[in-house]
């Protein structure tokens, strides 16, 4: 450390020094956070801030009171902030102590203004050993703390997909094998080791075994845990006592979706506008621990037949009474965030108006419990014991003492800042009354100073004011310079006048500054002691969250069931799916030309295994299948669903391969990623599959792209046996349906009228007649001149392959296929 430095800048380097690799220092400095030397060169840059020098040394700030928001921008950037913190009151010939209190990175942000109140902001870590992976997930903001293991790198990537984690740990040494994903984060090896995990969260939950939380047969789970929790701990000095419990799930339970099938699906996002998910379709939460929840339904799907029927049965026990519906939702309203005002308590975060919000979360609870009560009256109707109405009744946990204890200590209009004052009601603490009392009285004797200095001196102008670093003195103006008396102080020459203190007025300052300076540490202490009265209801309130959660998502859902028209569906394991007059759930609310014209649909395990979908471009096979597949997916998160009636043989993954992408950054051209999608599906499919397939071999030569898809076709239907739906505009294939019987052909009905093509969007029996390409094109606004060309050349086209003896087709019954050779002895004029 160089000798040249200053005291405080040696203290900076010394704590610079001490932190991970790319982390920001914000050292505090008075009313500012500093940065130096590199950090201040690259945060300027980021800010957008004024970059200065101070003894040559480049430095910039930025407020404390304004921290938040370049914060939040540093954290876009996907920086780490290590916040920097005076220990210690100034005090003159001496350095300040200091100390990081926390360091924030993407996967850590805990406070409201930097997170999406709708979504988790997950930290994940990875761990790979003999091919298998073991996987955790933290939310710091919310206390989630999860666990599984995987089996191959693909469904690894379709779970991280899913939760989309801001930030993601990896060994050193394995950092090479996950170089393709983003948000990694390098850490020591060590941290991974079974012996090291194990200790950590030993230590943590101050247990003597890991069995009480079921992971003992995941130990590539519990190395994951056991980084994760050290990071936290240790490399971020972040507060984890929030963490009560870790939790395993088994991807194995929940309805696999890999990536594909999230993004064509457009599941919580969309690729043309955010209202345009399945997400906004159903989300009609009010509160946003409900959001998130939802969000994670929608995200993992599941096939737990009774927990499906048990979510599908409290919808309907609330569209039976609309008004108690609407009771909740009304209730409902009142409640703030509480699962991640616990989490910045227990952090020592949080300030007072966090507990005020709190608190008027907890004025809720007995309300939204009578409500629960009166869902369960027994002339409404049998009710069991094993109702979900029940269960969230009872897990909702109203602590009254705690609610009365807050009415009394935090008054109605908070200040935002702990170490303002004002944050406790008068009545709660007698010494702070009593401050408060002298600081006030003071204050009147000031006001009662001025008018008896402004009588004595005759100056109508004199004004007695106060700042931070001049305390209170009397202010005159230049023009009444002349009648100051004898016993005024001068303090301060400024542009308009004088400043003046008496012995009286510095005698009762001291007064006042002292009861003030007493009175808000004072408060300060009693706000500790506060959050630590709340916090030993830290799991009662954190399971309390969680219910509000469920119960605020299934009342969504119901919501959008009543406005909707929604109907139960028939939950069963036999691989039958039937829906009648079924309505695409997004489509349906956001169409604007016009109404939505539902359709039906049978598959099932035999002769319904596989539907053949043709039909001209625009016509709406597209919207269809994918309609078949969120239809499928929405009574498995326990939602009613937009149609007449539908009885829906659960499935255990969804499959989809719609439209054209590239990868430009693999260097896959469109029709490499089509055949990546086509290969994960016929690799990873099983009977109870559902499996939605658009426009297969499109990307390359007819020939091919037609010998493909019908290869693709038969070994869906003879070897998997998946549900699938199938929409090509290869119309061969409608062939398979006479020689597999499992395979039926519709198409999507059209009508032509004075050349123009009509779109009936409904779905019938057997195959199109023809594409219907031209009049499409003619649609889409291509010169008459070309359209005219076109059917000039289509009708050639069709003419030489009739005299060649028929359509192209793969073998099929008694039809035979032509040869290439053939097909280019084919004349095109």
């Amino acid at each position: 450390m160089s000798e040249n430095l200053t005291p405080m800048m040696q203290q900076y380097q010394k704590i610079r020094a001490s932190l991970p690799p790319q982390t920001l220092l914000f050292f505090r400095m008075g009313d500012f956070y500093e940065m130096f030397f590199e950090d201040a060169r690259e945060a300027a840059s980021i800010l957008g801030v004024a970059l200065t020098k101070r003894h040559l040394t480049p430095m910039c700030g930025v407020p404390y009171h304004a921290a938040e928001g370049y914060i939040a921008k540093l954290i876009k950037a996907g920086k780490r902030i290590a916040i920097c913190e005076q220990t210690s009151d100034p005090q003159p010939g001496k350095i300040v102590n200091r100390e990081v209190t926390q360091i924030i990175s993407p996967g850590t942000v805990s406070d409201y203004n930097l997170l999406d109140s709708a979504k988790n902001n997950y930290l994940s870590a990875v761990w790979r050993d003999a091919g298998n992976y073991g996987l955790s997930v933290i939310d710091l903001s919310t206390g989630e703390f999860r666990l599984t293991e995987m089996p191959d790198m693909s469904s690894l990537l379709d779970e991280l997909a899913r939760i989309n984690p801001a930030e993601m740990l990896v060994a050193e040494m394995q950092t090479e094998h996950f170089s393709d994903l983003t948000n990694v984060v390098s850490v020591e090896d060590f941290l991974f080791s079974q012996e090291h995990s194990t200790f950590t969260l030993l230590d943590h939950f101050k247990t003597q075994s890991l069995d009480g939380f079921g992971i003992g047969h995941l130990p590539h789970g519990t190395a994951a845990a056991g980084a994760i929790l050290h990071y936290l701990r240790h490399s971020l000095r972040r507060n984890v006592a929030h963490i009560n419990t870790l939790g395993t799930y088994r991807t194995d339970t929940i309805v696999a979706l890999d990536v594909a099938t999230q993004l064509n699906l457009e599941l919580v996002t969309s690729r043309t506008s955010g209202k345009h998910s399945l997400l906004a379709a159903l989300d009609r939460t009010v509160t946003p621990m409900g959001a998130r929840r939802l969000r994670q339904w929608i995200l993992q799907p599941i096939f737990d037949l009774i927990e499906l029927n048990r979510r599908q049965q409290f919808i309907g026990d609330l569209l039976e009474e609309t008004y108690l519906l609407e009771k909740i939702r009304q209730t409902a309203r009142d409640i703030r965030d509480i699962e991640r005002i616990v989490s910045r308590l227990s952090q020592g975060g949080g300030n007072a108006r966090d507990v005020l919000a709190l608190r008027t979360s907890l004025d809720t609870i007995p309300e939204l419990k009578a409500h629960l009560v009166s869902l369960m009256r027994p002339e409404l109707g049998p009710r069991d014991r094993d109702r979900l109405a029940f269960a969230l009744e009872e897990q909702l946990i109203a602590l009254p003492e705690l609610t009365l204890l807050l009415t009394k200590a935090i008054s109605e209009e908070p200040p935002l800042a702990l170490k303002d004052g004002g944050i406790f009601r008068e009545g709660y603490h007698p010494v702070l009354d009593e401050l408060r009392l002298a600081s006030t009285e003071g204050k009147n004797w000031i006001a009662s100073l001025q008018e008896r200095e402004i009588e004595r001196t005759g100056i109508k102008s004199l004004k007695i004011r106060y700042t931070s670093v001049f305390g209170y003195f009397i202010e005159i103006t230049k023009s009444n310079l002349g009648n100051i008396p004898l016993d005024y102080v001068r303090k301060q020459t400024t542009v308009n006048g004088e400043r003046y203190i008496t012995p009286e007025l510095k005698e009762m300052e001291n007064k006042i500054l002292g009861s003030d300076e007493r009175m808000k540490k004072l408060e300060y202490d009693l706000f500790g002691e506060l959050r630590t009265l709340i916090l030993a209801h830290l799991a009662n309130l954190q399971r309390t969250a969680s219910t509000i959660a469920t119960l605020d998502a299934l009342s969504s859902l119901a919501e959008t069931a009543r406005l909707f028209g929604y109907c139960r569906p028939i939950l069963t394991n036999d691989g039958r799916l039937q829906i009648a007059d079924g309505r695409h759930p997004v489509l349906d609310q956001n169409l604007v030309d016009g109404k939505f014209v539902p359709n039906d649909v049978l598959l099932d395990l035999e002769t319904n295994r596989l539907l053949i979908i043709t039909g001209p471009n625009m016509a709406g096979k597209s919207t269809y299948i994918r309609q078949v597949a969120l239809l499928v997916l929405v009574a498995q998160i326990g939602s009613w669903v937009p149609a007449a009636s539908a009885e829906i043989g659960l499935v255990d993954r969804i499959f989809t391969r719609v439209g054209a992408n590239d990868d430009l950054s693999k260097g896959q051209s469109t029709f490499m990623v089509e055949m990546n999608e086509t290969a994960n599906i016929v690799n990873n499919a099983t009977s109870r599959s559902l499996v939605i397939l658009d426009e297969i071999g499109r990307g390359t030569s007819t020939f091919d792209g037609l010998s493909i898809a019908w290869s693709v076709a038969e070994y869906l239907h003879d070897k998997i046996g998946a549900r699938t739906l199938f929409a090509t505009h290869y119309h061969e294939m409608t062939d398979l349906e006479s020689g597999r019987s499992g395979v039926k052909n519709y198409n999507i009905a059209v009508r032509e009228w004075n050349e123009q093509i009509i779109f009936l969007r409904k779905i019938i029996k057997g195959c199109a007649d023809k594409s219907y390409g031209i009049q499409v094109a003619r649609l889409a606004g291509l010169p008459p001149a070309i359209i005219s060309r076109a059917r000039e050349i289509l009708a050639n086209l069709e003419q030489a392959e009739l005299s060649a003896g028929g359509r192209a087709r793969p073998a099929t019954g008694a039809r035979t296929r032509k040869t290439r050779e053939d097909k280019e002895q084919i004349p095109l004029f």
